[in-house]
């Protein structure tokens, strides 16, 4: 067994409770490579901002879960050799069963997701409570999930979403010891959050989503004062990356996020995670088409990656000095 203390990482527990205080939310970002990992430890870095390295169990299975263990150690070694040393947790995103979260666990992750939102009530709240048992052993915290967010992301697949319900979650987290709580207001997974036929356009044909539901949002926060809220499917899916993809070949219609603005609202309460995948795809993806069609000749990986790890960085230092407020805070 690996424990993460051991790589220099850190558990989700500190990182919330002074997130809460502060009016503001860690970003949790999604990755599966090197550049990935490199524009999210330069970004936090300089702007001084605490991290959730967050893995899907599809990602684990692409990178390997031992080159993963040695990215985290080598993040926290990066970040040193950056002149900074930021809090950095290693996050087990949508886990899907015990075995999953315990072979994280075991290899030096040092929080872990137990999704069993789409199972009925009782058996989320047993499976949820197994997972904390073994976890806590070994002071790993755990986010566990209420309610559905629709949208596809690696292996999790809903059509419809559905609200957490505010009368749920004392019991919830009573029952299962959870130390965070992944909610349902409104926010999807992918980068087509609604469809057309949910948002409205504006002058110039974008599509404008409904709101997040922050009244959904107000009642749990009554229910459960100062705890741990967590928001999934939260990219804004940026205008300018969808066009760009678009410019060099691509086809994305319908691209549709969540607006910066009301995750600015949401990481002011309880919600002191946001969890941040498409964007970085987006981004991505956007520059590695650029370089492709203004350069054909260009056939160095690293002339294709060192521009999309550039434009990461950037947006990245954007959405935690911007969006969740967490620059300066680690």
């Amino acid at each position: 067994m690996v424990n993460y203390k051991d790589l220099g990482l850190v558990n989700t527990r500190d990182m919330f409770a002074k997130a809460i205080k502060g009016g503001y939310a860690v970003p949790a970002y999604n990755f599966s490579n090197m550049e990935q990992m490199q524009a999210i430890i330069q970004a936090c870095v300089e702007t001084r901002s605490p991290v959730i390295l967050q893995v899907s169990k599809g990602a684990r299975a692409y990178a390997s879960p031992i080159l993963l263990r040695a990215m985290a150690k080598g993040a926290v070694e990066y970040a040193h050799s950056l002149g900074y040393d930021i809090p950095i947790t290693l996050h087990l995103d949508h886990g899907p069963d015990f075995e999953t979260c315990k072979d994280c666990i075991d290899n030096g992750f040092s929080s872990v997701m137990i999704d069993g939102s789409a199972l009925p009530y009782e058996e989320n709240v047993a499976l949820t409570k197994k997972v904390v048992e073994y976890a806590h052993q070994f002071d790993v915290t755990v986010e566990g999930e209420l309610g559905v967010l629709a949208g596809v992301e690696d292996d999790v697949v809903a059509a419809e979403s559905h609200y957490t319900k505010p009368e749920e979650v004392q019991d919830f987290v009573s029952k299962t010891g959870v130390d965070s709580l992944a909610i349902s207001i409104g926010t999807s997974h992918g980068r087509c959050k609604f469809t057309p036929q949910q948002c409205t356009r504006n002058a110039d044909g974008v599509l404008i989503p409904p709101p997040l539901a922050f009244d959904v949002l107000a009642e749990i926060e009554k229910k459960l004062p100062g705890f741990p809220i967590v928001l999934h499917g939260s990219s804004s899916v940026p205008v300018q990356y969808v066009k760009m993809i678009e410019q060099y070949g691509g086809k994305i219609p319908d691209s549709v996020g969540i607006p910066e603005e009301q995750l600015r609202k949401a990481a002011k309460s309880a919600v002191c995670k946001i969890n941040i995948d498409s964007d970085g795809r987006l981004a991505m993806t956007a520059l590695i088409r650029k370089v492709l069609v203004e350069h054909p000749e260009e056939f160095d990986p690293r002339k294709l990656l060192g521009p999309a790890r550039d434009e990461l960085k950037k947006m990245y230092a954007h959405k935690n000095v911007e969006v969740l407020g967490s620059a300066g805070h680690a």
